[in-house]
């Protein structure tokens, strides 16, 4: 496959549609106040397996030949359960590689969905090396996170569900904003929402300390982060963007916008108050973005994709202190 255009979109639309939910498209009265404007919230944390990761794993597996009786994926862990839970609707075994310190709700999942976990330090190795050599051994299909067109033409899905739904209630986006780490998620949403809006402003949201995909969209080549760098948004601290991604959304994405763990916490809790839906922290950046002023809201209509609601509780109780 080349570069996914929106008609591989549609075709993973299609082959997705008995296995995917069409997640809501949320609104709060108490939030539009907030921002002084209308806010529009997709809300991912409700797919199965909890975020949109189902979405280009499913297409991704369902396109594989019935040859294929092995899938290896390495993932933080919404990539995880989403590959294991998609390569268990094909009755396939699965063979995830996550780091150590992955969220344990997100380890538990996995391994309940029936695949084979096998943990490495993210910080002193290499999962990509680790997953190539399982697969190798195994005779495994590999299914990465997000730099691979069947993935990114699954994640585009959410683009099309957007703009169908935003039609269906008669509003036109000013702009969306979009978690990234790898961008398999932004590149598939921005192809998806350029083809009803060519000239919508789409934004990307990161932590900081992993704010590469905003320094290389600057620079105009792929950029990396600090080796010690770290974020509670464990779901998208990847080291740099993709290289198939990187390219999509250079040509798609206005510019980026960066948000702290706080920033993130605060947003979680303002969707668990006023949306009742559970963000994880690295779902919650694009969210967090628009209430904490790091983009103009003011009388524009915004977009927002919650990307995923797999959080340990800690972490969750740490967010709902926001609200006190």
């Amino acid at each position: 496959m080349t570069s996914p255009d929106y008609s591989d979109i549609q075709a993973a639309a299609d082959r997705i549609a008995p296995f995917a939910r069409v997640t809501p498209l949320l609104s709060s009265p108490h939030l539009d106040a907030l921002v002084g404007g209308q806010i529009f919230v997709k809300a991912e944390p409700l797919q199965i397996t909890g975020s949109f990761k189902f979405r280009g794993a499913c297409n991704a597996v369902q396109m594989l030949g019935d040859d294929v009786k092995t899938v290896v994926a390495w993932s933080s862990g919404n990539h995880a359960q989403a590959v294991a839970m998609a390569a268990k609707m094909r009755g396939l075994k699965a063979i995830i590689v996550m780091p150590e310190d992955a969220p344990a709700i997100k380890k538990k999942n996995t391994k309940a969905l029936g695949a084979e976990v096998v943990t490495y330090d993210r910080y002193n190795e290499s999962r990509e090396d680790i997953g190539k050599a399982i697969a190798e051994k195994e005779g495994a299909a590999i299914i990465p996170p997000y730099d691979f067109e069947p993935v990114i033409a699954g994640q585009g899905t959410i683009g099309k569900e957007i703009a169908e739904q935003s039609k269906a209630i008669s509003i036109t986006p000013d702009q969306v904003i979009c978690c990234t780490g790898g961008g398999g998620l932004l590149a598939g949403l921005s192809l998806g929402l350029h083809h009803h809006w060519p000239d919508l402003s789409i934004y990307g949201a990161e932590p900081e300390g992993f704010d590469d995909f905003s320094r290389s969209l600057a620079a105009g080549e792929r950029m990396g982060n600090a080796p010690d760098a770290r974020s509670l948004c464990d779901a998208i601290v990847t080291n740099m963007p993709g290289e198939k991604t990187f390219p999509i959304n250079q040509a798609h994405v206005t510019s980026g916008l960066v948000v702290s763990d706080d920033d993130a916490l605060y947003a979680m809790a303002m969707a668990w108050a006023h949306l009742k839906i559970v963000v994880e922290p690295g779902g919650a950046v694009a969210l967090a973005a628009a209430l904490t002023g790091k983009i103009e809201t003011a009388s524009k209509t915004t977009v927002v994709v919650a990307s995923g609601g797999n959080v340990d509780q800690p972490i969750f109780e740490q967010a709902l202190k926001k609200l006190s």
